[in-house]
C-alpha cells in the first residue's frame, strides 16, 4: 500500500516536577510497508495513564528516551498484514500508543472482539485498569460482605471501578476525590455509600474518621501521601491496604518522606501489598468473564474524558496529573469502525 506519514509524540525535555505540554512534541515519520510476519496498524484510541510518568519520563528518560516517541497503551485496527494470527481490519491493543500508526511483528498484541463493552473501554474498564481494580482488590483485599472499604482516588479509571466491585461484594464503600461533580458522581450514579472532596478538607485525618465510624477494612490507594497517612489512623485490626498507585508523588522533584504513622500497620496487624496487574495475568479470563457479565447487568457503570487528535495527547498527559480526567483519560487518534 506504499508508506504512511504518521504522527508521533516524542519526548523533547525531561520535566522537572509537574510535565509540560512544551516537554513533548510532535514529529512526523515514515512508516514502511510490513514485512514479513509484521503488521501494520493505526491506532483509533490510546491510553493516557499514570504509570507513564513515573516508568517512562523518569526510569529510562535520562539514559535514552529523550527524543524518542513515548509509549502507553493503545487500541488500534490492522490496515495490512503478513502476519497470520492478525487478519486485515482485525482490532488489536498494543503498548505502542502515542502514534498514529506503526509497524511491528505481532508479538505482544491481542486481538480484541468488540461486543462487551465500546471498542474504547478495552483501554479502561474492560481493559487494564478494569483488570487491576479487579485483581488487586478481589486477590490482596479479599472483602467481605459488611465491610469498610476506603478508596483514594476513587474518580478516577481504577478507582471508580474498585468502588463498584466493592458495592457488587456487599461492602460499604467510601472514596476520596477531587472536586464536587465527581463526589456527586461518586454517590448518586455510582452508590458509594459517601465521597470526600479532598481539596476541602482541612484535616483529611479527621474527615476520612467521619466517614468511617467503624473505621477501614481495605484500603484501596491510588494516591499515596496524605491519604495513606490518614487510613493508617483509622485501619482496623488485620485490615488490608492495597498498593496500586503514588499520583501524589509522581511529580516531586525530591525523595519524599514516608507517612510517619507506620508503627500502625504494626499496632494493628495490617496487610500492606503493592501490585501490578501483570502479577494477575492469569485471572484474565475470569476477569473478562465476571465483568462482561456485570456490564450486561447494568451493575457498573464507567465515564471517559476523551480527547481528539494525536496533537492533544501532551494535553491529555498533563492533565491527567491536574485531575481533568472524569474516569479514563484517553485520546481518540482516529475514526472509530465500530461505531
Amino acid at each position: 500500500m506504499g508508506s504512511v506519514v504518521s504522527r508521533e509524540v516524542h519526548i523533547k525535555r525531561a520535566p522537572s516536577g509537574m510535565p509540560t505540554e512544551e516537554d513533548f512534541e510532535i514529529v512526523e515519520v515514515q512508516i514502511p510497508d510490513p514485512g514479513s510476519g509484521e503488521v501494520l496498524v493505526r491506532n483509533i484510541y490510546m491510553s493516557v495513564d499514570p504509570y507513564m510518568r513515573g516508568h517512562v519520563l523518569v526510569g529510562r528518560m535520562i539514559d535514552d528516551a529523550l527524543g524518542k516517541v513515548m509509549d502507553g497503551g493503545a487500541i488500534g485496527q490492522v490496515v495490512a498484514s503478513n502476519h497470520d494470527a492478525h487478519q486485515v481490519g482485525d482490532y488489536v491493543s498494543s503498548d505502542l500508543g502515542f502514534r498514529e500508526y506503526f509497524v511491528a511483528d505481532g508479538s505482544g498484541h491481542k486481538t480484541v472482539e468488540p461486543g462487551i463493552a465500546p471498542l474504547q473501554a478495552y483501554l479502561g474498564i474492560a481493559g487494564m485498569p478494569g483488570h487491576t481494580a479487579y485483581s488487586g482488590f478481589l486477590t490482596i483485599g479479599e472483602p467481605k460482605p459488611g465491610e469498610t472499604v476506603f478508596v483514594s482516588g476513587a474518580g478516577g479509571a481504577v478507582g471508580s471501578i474498585v468502588c463498584q466491585i466493592a458495592k457488587i461484594k456487599e461492602c460499604r464503600v467510601v472514596g476520596s476525590t477531587g472536586s464536587d461533580e465527581k463526589v456527586s458522581w461518586l454517590v448518586d450514579e455510582l452508590g458509594v455509600d459517601s465521597a470526600i472532596n479532598y481539596k476541602k478538607v482541612d484535616d483529611l485525618s479527621a474527615e476520612l474518621g467521619e466517614h468511617c465510624p467503624d473505621k477501614i477494612d481495605i484500603f484501596f490507594d491510588n494516591v499515596g501521601g496524605d491519604h495513606l497517612e490518614a487510613a493508617l489512623y483509622h485501619m482496623n485490626r488485620f485490615g488490608r491496604i492495597i498498593g496500586c498507585g503514588i499520583i501524589s508523588e509522581l511529580n516531586s522533584t525530591v525523595p519524599l518522606p514516608g507517612p510517619p504513622n507506620l508503627v500502625y500497620l504494626y499496632t494493628q496487624r495490617v496487610k500492606f501489598q503493592g501490585f501490578i496487574s501483570s502479577d494477575y495475568s492469569d485471572q484474565l479470563p475470569q476477569f473478562y468473564e465476571d465483568m462482561g457479565r456485570w456490564i450486561k447487568e447494568g451493575r457498573v457503570k464507567w465515564k471517559e474524558t476523551i480527547l481528539e487528535g494525536i496533537e492533544n495527547a501532551p494535553k491529555a498527559f498533563v492533565g491527567l496529573f491536574r485531575g481533568d480526567n472524569a474516569g479514563k483519560m484517553l485520546v481518540k487518534i482516529g475514526p472509530d469502525p465500530a461505531i
